[in-house]
């Protein structure tokens, strides 16, 4: 048996704790007084706020799945939806008028006026003169030209270009590909052709249909996989060090550690390892954050709805008020929902009570919580550079796993199933 510690009290720091703590004793610092990193919510006047996004859990991969759903009771603790997305689209010059294009749009351009549908097809053709009928993935040399060439120049004018611009605030072109792997759709210009002409409906994405909390969204789940945990909380951990042929972290001697919070304070933070060399590409990792604005909205039937206007700086609205009725409490009016509007990076309260003026469904604002570290961004080297520093601390037994730790954009799932692999790894050794 092994001490070994886990640091941070996130997804990926509370899995790991489950995942080593049956054969080893596991202690979890934790620099804020709850569990939940990015999945947390709170309750303001009643209603449920996701600080960071509205999480909702399913995975692709079913060893997840079981284990999941061997700490929770499915039926009793959540309620299975449908996702029911849409773009809003502007219309007639204003961004507080639009039309409802359900997602993926590329399935619906029959919805829009003959100009564009033409327009849409004739990009179908061109697609598949420059690229031909089966492009793959490595076909493309960045985002951006991904999503010129895989959907067509209208579409890629129209909603694609300036959604992602709005979130990712750079040109796509310098967004490589290697960071989107597993994370894009990839229909071929026959696919989109027949899903037209049929109207049919996408739901191979993994969240088309997901699990939600009935009480207290994610925070629940952070909670809940919190209890029987050695959790040390107001840990704000400054240093780690290697001596003896032993981690000491809070005055405390430990044979391993995996660090589950951000690689930016990592390195800082690391004695009696040489980790020189890896501080400066560390530090010139870049990132995005979010501020989550939570609202009231006008009552809708969507889970979420992307925004691709340029008369605003928000892109997405996430109707949490949706997931579960105990998201909203008794005090919110008839015909009305909560919800989150997100921006990217920080925004102050004069800038989004002018940006909630021009976002459809009447918002009205509650509360917000800016989120330093939301997206990590990727370049061609970041994942090599990641996997250079694993192999200098893993004969160390020092391991690393999370979104910020591994700098991948990681869903709640697929940050279990990072966590559970490297988990395999650690206990082989």
């Amino acid at each position: 048996m092994m001490k070994i510690a886990v640091i941070g009290a996130g997804v990926s720091g509370l899995s790991v704790a489950h995942f080593l703590g049956e054969n080893n004793r596991v202690v979890v610092f934790e620099k804020e007084s709850q569990p939940g990193g990015l999945i947390k919510c709170r309750r303001v006047n009643g209603s449920l706020f996701h600080t960071c996004g509205g999480h909702v859990f399913n995975s692709k991969r079913q060893d997840v799945l079981d284990w999941f759903w061997s700490k929770f009771v499915k039926e009793e603790e959540f309620s299975k939806t449908d996702r029911n997305s849409c773009v809003f689209m502007d219309k007639n010059g204003t961004s507080l008028e639009h039309d409802n294009i359900p997602y993926p749009i590329e399935n619906h351009m029959y919805l829009f006026d003959e100009e564009t549908q033409k327009a849409f097809y004739e990009d179908l053709e061109e697609i598949d003169k420059v690229k031909g009928l089966n492009a793959k993935f490595t076909d493309y040399d960045s985002f951006g030209n991904f999503l010129r060439w895989r959907f067509g120049k209208t579409l890629y004018n129209l909603y694609f270009q300036p959604y992602n611009e709005k979130v990712w605030r750079r040109d796509l072109t310098t967004v490589p590909m290697s960071w989107m792997e597993g994370k894009l759709p990839m229909p071929t210009t026959q696919e989109m052709r027949d899903n037209n002409a049929n109207k049919v409906e996408e739901k191979a994405f993994v969240h088309s249909t997901f699990w939600y909390e009935k009480k207290d969204g994610s925070q629940y789940i952070a909670d809940k996989l919190a209890e029987g945990l050695d959790i040390k909380y107001n840990s704000d951990i400054d240093c780690i060090e290697y001596k003896n042929g032993h981690w000491i972290v809070c005055g405390e001697d430990f044979d391993k550690v995996v660090f589950c919070g951000n690689i930016k304070d990592m390195v800082k933070i690391i004695k009696g390892v040489d980790v020189e060399a890896h501080k400066a590409p560390v530090d010139a990792l870049e990132y995005h954050g979010t501020t989550a604005v939570f609202c009231e909205i006008d009552k809708n039937p969507y889970s979420w709805i992307y925004q691709p206007s340029r008369r605003h700086e928000s892109h997405r609205i996430i109707c949490t008020g949706n997931f579960s009725q105990t998201n909203n409490d008794a005090s919110v009016p008839e015909g009305r929902i909560t919800a989150t509007i997100e921006f990217t990076d920080e925004i102050s309260k004069k800038d989004i009570l002018e940006n909630l003026k021009r976002i459809p469904l009447s918002p009205k604002y509650i509360d917000h919580k800016y989120n330093k570290y939301t997206y990590p961004i990727q370049d061609a080297n970041t994942r090599t550079m990641i996997q250079n520093l694993k192999a200098t601390l893993s004969p160390f037994g020092f391991y690393f796993t999370g979104r910020f730790a591994d700098w991948e954009y990681y869903n709640m799932d697929v940050a279990m199933g990072a966590a559970m692999d490297l988990c395999k790894i650690i206990s082989q050794k």
